[in-house]
């Protein structure tokens, strides 16, 4: 251990977890350090501005130099923070995990009304209605786990198999591993009456800095987490095979100490980490600038807390001090590209510390990936031809166009139908009654969202189609977005043109086209970098690793997605879940010794299943986006006196959604016994289920063109 510079300070090696057992093949992975951005694109959004990855060259260079990209990643639906975030910590799609809509959703109450619900808060807690104090409020009826899986029970927890194998894991803003608030989250891990919740009530932006943002899930043994330490029990009721005797470490108040005694917590550039009002500990989410993260990354490894996973919020915004704006910028622009140009500089200062330390691709898994991507709503920059390093960029008009959704409909249909969204540009519709799909009201508005038209004030003309796909409760299965619990299950899904951002509210018609439907002034609360959609910018990720096992690949463009993720790094680091992952694990960039024999016999047919399993599964996948172009046609179609053509293509797609669903169960159990249970797939079965999933894929695109 060492004392650093700049961000660093004095640490201390703490006697942890007696021993902390990744057993990857060669044994020499002995720290882990998982990295999940924000909205940061390896893509450009403009051809002539050098992309978010191509201005962070210390990191790009860093994947690109040791280890791979994987360029050809996937998101899944909708694409959101959290969704996309907690598919790629667990490798399962948002119906077994609890959050296919984010970052905040809707549900439905008892008596019909939809409410609103949070999607980050802490695993075990149950859903985060935000509408108390008292938490959960009276009016709350829908008590599920937040973190919801398949069997309606609380999702299997990702720091699991470390902890199971003695390793510390040390959370850094990362989803739901760490409290995420002070309403919900206190109660839940620290108790109503705890000295916590007093403080909450006595001072609650010092206890929003306390004990949110920063946690570390022990090992037994560990005497980090130690009750003498306010360390309190990690409880997972229901974890399979049990979890009992783990304790757990939340809050910058009790976490800071522990890992730099000497105090105060530092960025990497020697500043005190602190909120916009002087707080010190955690300083919120839009707070956690590469700086910050990365510094609080390398004084846990510092420490002595060989596995760190850590969230970095987005460079497209200016989140002024710790996040007290939000203002959006365009590619180019100048605070944009300064940004970057600090997020490089943070990186360049984290290899360099941690190398001082020992800890480098020799020895360390490093991964590092995204959420989704994004969609830039705005006017062309000027100059023409500007690349933001040399000519900045500038731009006019910058923003989303902000649609009334409900006083649109009512406009043009004349239709009265109350309803509530998801406010997003993939407004997912909640009906008042909570009606079924074949209801009247619902047809009706459905076939209203699949003619909406109005006038684009980017454009000065009428828009017809704003709404490019629709799914109702059929198609959303086929997506991956109806969990086990029904009261969270939108009544349709429109996905709409990009720049397009649709809310709800109860009044009138709209007296003029711009009285509904405007983009807002530029302010220091302002957004333009659009996300939930299915554009192919938005559906588009990546994913560097590097480390044993890991061959310098530099770019690999193969198909995979979100699910992936996990699986891979669970192969590599020779740990396993508790449950079987959606994804597989892509062995294509990994040496052959790095990956069991079960993942290397029968190679070819392995790689062949590989690629048709995610066509078949994935969101994005050949399959899922195939169904929703039939699907949009069916919700589209029809009259009160008629609907036969969609009561025909909505049997098709759910005939062919049960069918996917059987035969994904088969082949993600057999890649999970593969991967993770020594037991090679029978080279003949995998070829039948690859002319299966291709033949259901094909009818899939039949349906699609025949709609």
């Amino acid at each position: 251990m060492r004392s650093g510079g700049g961000g660093g300070g004095t640490s201390r090696t703490l006697a942890a977890a007696p021993s902390c057992n990744l057993s990857s093949a060669k044994g020499d992975i002995k720290h882990v350090i998982y990295l999940q951005f924000d909205n940061t694109h390896f893509r450009r959004d403009n051809a002539n501005v050098p992309s978010d990855l191509e201005q962070m060259p210390h990191l790009l260079n860093f994947i690109r130099g040791n280890g791979t990209l994987m360029t050809n990643d996937h998101t899944v639906l909708i694409s959101h923070t959290a969704t996309g975030i907690l598919t790629s910590l667990t490798g399962v799609y948002p119906d077994r995990m609890g959050q296919p809509i984010s970052n905040s959703y809707r549900y439905f109450t008892t008596s019909g009304a939809s409410r609103t619900g949070v999607s980050f808060a802490y695993w075990t807690a149950p859903l985060f209605d935000p509408a108390g104090p008292p938490f959960p409020p009276a009016a709350q009826t829908d008590l599920t786990p937040e973190m919801i899986n398949e069997k309606g029970k609380i999702a299997p927890a990702p720091w699991v198999p470390y902890t199971r194998a003695g390793c510390d894991v040390g959370s850094v803003a990362t989803a739901n591993t760490i409290l995420e608030n002070t309403a919900i989250d206190i109660p839940t891990v620290f108790g109503a009456g705890s000295p916590e919740a007093a403080e909450v009530s006595s001072n609650p932006a010092q206890a929003f800095a306390d004990f949110v943002g920063l946690g570390v899930h022990c090992a037994q043994g560990s005497s980090l987490c130690a009750a003498a330490n306010h360390g309190r029990p990690d409880l997972l009721p229901d974890e399979p095979g049990g979890y009992s005797g783990f304790n757990g470490l939340f809050g910058a108040k009790y976490v800071n100490p522990m890992i730099k005694p000497s105090g105060p917590m530092t960025d990497l550039n020697g500043n005190t980490i602190q909120d916009a009002t002087g707080h010190v500990g955690f300083p919120g989410f839009d707070g956690m600038e590469a700086t910050v993260t990365l510094s609080w990354i390398a004084q846990m490894q510092e420490a002595g807390i060989p596995v760190t996973y850590g969230y970095i919020s987005d460079a497209h915004d200016g989140h002024g001090t710790s996040g007290n704006i939000h203002f959006a910028y365009g590619p180019g622009e100048p605070g944009y590209v300064q940004q970057l140009k600090d997020y490089d500089l943070a990186f360049e200062k984290f290899f360099n510390r941690l190398a001082a330390d020992g800890i480098n691709k020799s020895n360390t898994l490093f991964v590092v990936t995204v959420d989704e991507g994004d969609h830039f709503a705005g006017d062309q920059p000027t100059p023409a031809g500007c690349d933001g390093l040399i000519v900045p960029c500038n731009y006019n008009r910058v923003g989303e166009i902000n649609g009334d959704l409900r006083r649109m409909i009512r406009t043009q249909f004349n239709d009265t139908t109350n309803f509530s969204v998801h406010s997003d540009d993939a407004p997912n519709v909640y009906i008042n009654g909570n009606p079924s799909q074949t209801d009247p009201a619902t047809r009706t508005l459905e076939r209203e969202m699949g003619q909406l038209s109005w006038l684009n004030p980017y454009t000065n003309a009428t828009e017809n189609n704003i709404m490019v796909a629709l799914a109702d409760k059929t198609e959303m299965k086929t997506l991956h977005m109806v969990t086990a619990d029904p009261f969270r299950t939108p009544t349709f899904t429109p996905f709409a043109d990009p720049d397009w951002f649709f809310f709800a509210t109860g009044g009138a018609n709209c007296a003029t086209p711009a009285a509904c439907a405007f983009i807002p002034a530029r302010t220091s609360q302002s957004f333009a970098w659009n996300h939930g959609d299915i554009q192919d910018e938005i559906a588009s990720t990546w994913v560097g690793m590097v480390g044993p096992g890991v061959r310098n690949v530099g770019d690999y463009t193969g198909w995979t997605d979100h699910t992936d993720v996990r699986p891979t790094m669970m192969t590599l680091l020779g740990l396993k879940d508790d449950y079987e992952t959606d994804g597989r694990a892509v062995v294509e960039p990994l040496y052959d010794w790095a990956v069991p024999q079960t993942l290397r016999a029968h190679r070819e047919t392995l790689l062949r299943l590989g690629a048709v399993y995610k066509q078949l599964t994935a969101s994005f996948g050949t399959f899922a986006m195939d169904t929703l172009v039939a699907s949009t046609k069916a919700l589209a179609s029809g009259s009160p006196a008629d609907d036969s053509k969609y009561t025909s293509i909505e049997k098709q797609i759910s005939d062919l959604t049960d069918a996917r669903n059987a035969l994904m169960a088969a082949i993600r159990t057999g890649l999970n016994k593969a991967q993770f249970a020594g037991q090679a797939l029978n080279e003949q079965q995998a070829k039948n289920w690859i002319t299966q999933a291709q033949d259901l894929i094909d009818q899939a695109s039949a349906l699609a063109a025949s709609s």
